[in-house]
This record gives structure tokens, sequence and C-alpha cells, in this order.
């Protein structure tokens, strides 16, 4: 059995690197319930589920809230997530776990063009030996299953740029090389409707081309780019505002005025974020050998560098934002690492160290791999959802949080949208939003108290009980393990226990 393995390896590594990816994406798809970020889930699923259930969740349409214009938010993949659950709906797949079931596996699937297209690339770049390791690393690297079931677009829009560079550097088999071009600035543009700042790698992708001097396919490759923005983003912005590209237009204003609201980090985060997730030393060996490559193919280089070096500079930085180019330096990485070492004097006397290098980051990366491949993702939040929707008629909940920083939980889950008092604190204690909220009318309090945390846990619940008497505990929802480590090492990632309280006044009998 092993001698056939080494033989398939040697022959057709392609066949075991996919079903390596497939198995562990499935792994994925059944088990790594939840979301990742924030972003995955409150700006596709609850947008999309509410516009099919008749809400608009984010208040992004016209005459939504107090919604006068663009909030600059792209439709297009929140869209495509609307058609897909418009159609649960004509079929009656009505469960939320069902639906996240399939929208995982499709997620998953589509991310399967990375590692055959990543495979293809690095193979017709350099070798069958740096193309097994690049396709072994972009299948199981031990973050790719996971991220690869995500709503994350900057996952989503990976396979686009995978296909475009992959048109460029394949673009001898076709008879016009125009096409190719073509081709490749089409599915750039195709990215860019997912993520608008891939708009900088194909910026970077067009200017490496016309360096080489190739105009008339610098001219086929931006009529690519320019179709798909035209007719999906001037499409849709014309169907719901009356005027095109009015949203993409607000989206780059608000990132610019805003740049410094969020998560402001020093210009050097994203070597740091790249040389963690790829694990160190391996991460250095291959952001060495991509360095190393750039004359040759820059190509991939030009794109990737400029991709980086402007998230780089720009103030607000998340560690997601970041994943795009993340095959790119695994691939060109490997390519320029094995050309080093195979005529390095000084890692030639050292293949003994080298190789325990390997092993350490084989070990790890399959230890993290099998752990995280299977992380049920923000637990507590979906769980406690979950558990609600069997209660009919939920019209308000109220988030309890000593730390004034009240998680958002997804009503995608109950299946109901009830307000929720949490978004309305503002500046506003906990302590004073209960004593205010206890003065509305009965209709409009609260039928479910959700604390979160155990920090002043007895505190908060006799706080409540003098604004709310007739509030009774039900049950404790804690997070996965996975939750519970990530928020020991950085609080900043809200996953604590929730502590459902009922009103009887409303629901005077537990429900099962």
């Amino acid at each position: 059995m092993i001698e056939k393995i080494k033989r398939r390896w040697d022959e057709n590594p392609l066949i075991l690197i996919m079903g390596a990816a497939i198995f562990f994406r499935l792994l994925s798809v059944i088990f790594a319930k939840g979301w990742g970020m924030m972003d995955d889930h409150f700006i596709v699923i609850e947008s999309a589920q509410s516009w099919v259930d008749g809400k608009d969740y984010n208040n992004w349409l016209p005459g939504s809230g107090d919604n006068t214009g663009p909030t600059g938010h792209n439709f297009f993949y929140p869209g495509l997530h609307y058609l897909l659950f418009s159609f649960f709906k004509l079929i009656h797949l009505n469960d939320p776990q069902s639906k996240m079931l399939v929208v995982r596996f499709l997620n998953g699937t589509w991310s399967l063009l990375t590692v055959y297209f990543g495979y293809k690339i690095t193979e017709k770049l350099g070798n069958k030996k740096s193309a097994r390791m690049a396709g072994l690393l972009l299948a199981i690297f031990w973050f790719m299953p996971w991220m690869s079931v995500r709503d994350l677009v900057e996952m989503a829009c990976i396979p686009f740029i995978i296909l475009a560079i992959w048109f460029i550097v394949s673009r001898q088999e076709y008879r016009g090389q125009q096409a190719a071009y073509f081709l490749a600035g089409l599915f750039l543009g195709f990215a860019f409707n997912l993520r608008p700042q891939t708009i900088f790698f194909a910026v970077g992708l067009g200017l490496a081309i016309l360096i080489q001097g190739k105009w008339k396919e610098t001219i086929a490759y931006i009529f690519g780019v320019i179709v798909p923005i035209i007719l999906i983003q001037g499409t849709i912005d014309y169907f719901i505002w009356g005027k095109p590209f009015v949203e993409i237009i607000t989206y780059f204003k608000v990132n610019f005025k805003d740049s410094e609201s969020y998560i402001t980090l020093p210009w050097y985060n994203y070597f740091l974020v790249v040389l963690g997730i790829l694990l160190p030393p391996i991460s250095c060996f291959l952001f060495f050998g991509f360095l190393r490559t750039w004359r040759r193919y820059f190509v991939i280089f030009i794109p990737v560098a400029l991709f980086f070096l402007l998230h780089s500079v720009f103030p607000n930085k998340q560690e997601r934002f970041i994943l795009p180019i993340i095959p790119f330096i695994i691939i060109t990485g490997i390519i320029g690492w094995n050309e080093f070492t195979e005529k390095s004097s000084f890692w030639l006397k050292r293949k003994k160290f080298l190789k325990s290098c390997w092993i350490f980051f084989w070990v790890t990366n399959i230890l993290l791999l099998i752990v995280v491949s299977v992380d049920y993702s923000k637990r507590a939040r979906v769980e406690t959802m979950t558990y609600l929707s069997k209660y009919p008629n939920i019209h308000f909940l109220l988030v309890a949080d000593s730390e004034e920083s009240p998680e958002m939980f997804p009503r995608f889950y109950l299946g109901q949208w009830p307000g929720m008092y949490d978004e309305f604190i503002g500046n506003e204690n906990t302590a004073s939003l209960m004593i205010r909220v206890s003065k509305f009318p009965l209709k409009a309090q609260p039928q479910f108290i959700l604390f979160t945390g155990d920090k002043n846990l007895p505190s908060q619940v006799n706080k409540a009980r003098k604004c709310f008497p007739f509030i009774v505990y039900e049950k404790t929802i804690e997070p996965g393990m996975v939750d519970k480590v990530v928020h020991w090492l950085n609080p900043i990632n809200k996953n604590r226990n929730v502590y459902i309280y009922r009103n009887t006044l409303f629901y005077p009998d537990l429900i099962k």
C-alpha cells in the first residue's frame, strides 16, 4: 500500500494532492460550523437571509431604516447568497445549519480551483518537485481547509486570481495571446467584484505586462478587467440606486475617510502575519524564495508586491486582508527556495538540519490542521440562537455585558429578526440601558436577556432583576475548545459563555 502511494506520488501527485484537499475540506464542511470573522457572517449571510425574509438587516437598501443613500457595501457576494437562499426557500429547506452546510460545501468546492491551478502554475514555472510541494501546501496548510469554507470575500476571490495568472503563464497554449490576456483580465474583474482591493493586484499585473512591451496584450487585459466590473457593479448599482458605480465609489471614500477608525497597526504587521501563519522557519524559507524569484517571475512578483505594499501603508489592517496573495507567496516561494537549496553550499552541507526543519513544520502543521479543520467557531453565539429558535414570536432581546462590549448574535440561526437592544447602546452602559428599556411599554421589553461572560455575572443578574423582576435562568451555552483558547490568547476575540435568562411575563414555561 505504501509503495503504491509512493509510486503514485512520483508519477501523478496531483491526484493525491486533490484527494487530500477534498478530504480536509469535507471535514470542514461537516464540522466547522459557525463563522470566522464578523464580515463573513454579518455582511454576507445575515444580509442575504434578511432580504429573503422581507427584511433588510443592515439597512443597505433604499428606504430601509434611516438609509438615505449608498453605504459603500458590495452587493455582489451577498447577492449570490440571496439567490441561493431564495432557492432554499423555494424547496422548503428552512434549517439554518443545513443551509450553511450547503454553503460551506460550495465554498470548499470553489477553493479546489486554487489547489489544482496552483499546482499547474508551479509545474509550469518550476518543476514537478516544486509543484508537488506547492500543491500539497495549498491543499493542507493548516488554515486552508477551514478558511476555504468560510464566506470571506478574501478567500472567495482567490480562485479568480489564480485562474488569471494561469492564463498568463500558459499563454503559449492558445492561438492568440490577446485572448489569454483578455481572459486573465476577465477573471481579475470578477475578483474585483468580490473584493475591490484586488484592483491593486490587477494594476500590478497590468504593469508587469506593459513592462514587457506587450501593448496589444495590455489593451486586451484592461478590456477584460473592465467588462465584468461594468456588467456587475454598474448594473447592480443602477438597478438599486438609478446610478452606476455609486456603491463602489462610496466604498473607497469611506475606507479612506475612516482609515484610522478601525484596527490600526504598524506598517510591518503583514510581514509578521505572513511569517506567522505560514509557520516559521518554513515561512522564512518561502518568503526568501518569493523575493529571490522576483526578476524571473515578475508577472507574479509585481502584483503581489504592490498588493502587499499598499495594504502595509494603509492604517486599517486585519489579518484576512492579506489572504488573496498567500497562494502566490507559496508558489514562487517553493520554486525559489528549492532552486536556492539545490545550489547553496551552506544547505548542501546541512541537509539533515533542513530535513529537521521540514519535519518540525509538518508535525506542527498536521496537528493544527486536524484541530482547526473541525473547529466550530463562535459556537456559543450560534448555539444560543439555535436554542432560542424553538420559541415563537420573539420581538426583542437584550444582551447584557459587564465589559460594555456586547457581542453580536446571529439572528440567521434564530429564524426570526427581533430587535436587539445591544445595537443601541452607543455611549450608554449596560446598567443604564436596562433601566431605560424597563420603562418601555411591556410589548417592547426583552423576552430574553443574554448575559455574556463570567465577569461580575451575579452583580449583572441582580441589576437586571431590579429592572425585569420576572426573569429566570434557563441555560448556559459554552464556546468551543478552540474559541476558548483563542479568547485566552487574545481577549479581543470575545468567545465567552452565554447565560440565557427568560422573561416569564412572555414565556411562563420552558419550551423543550
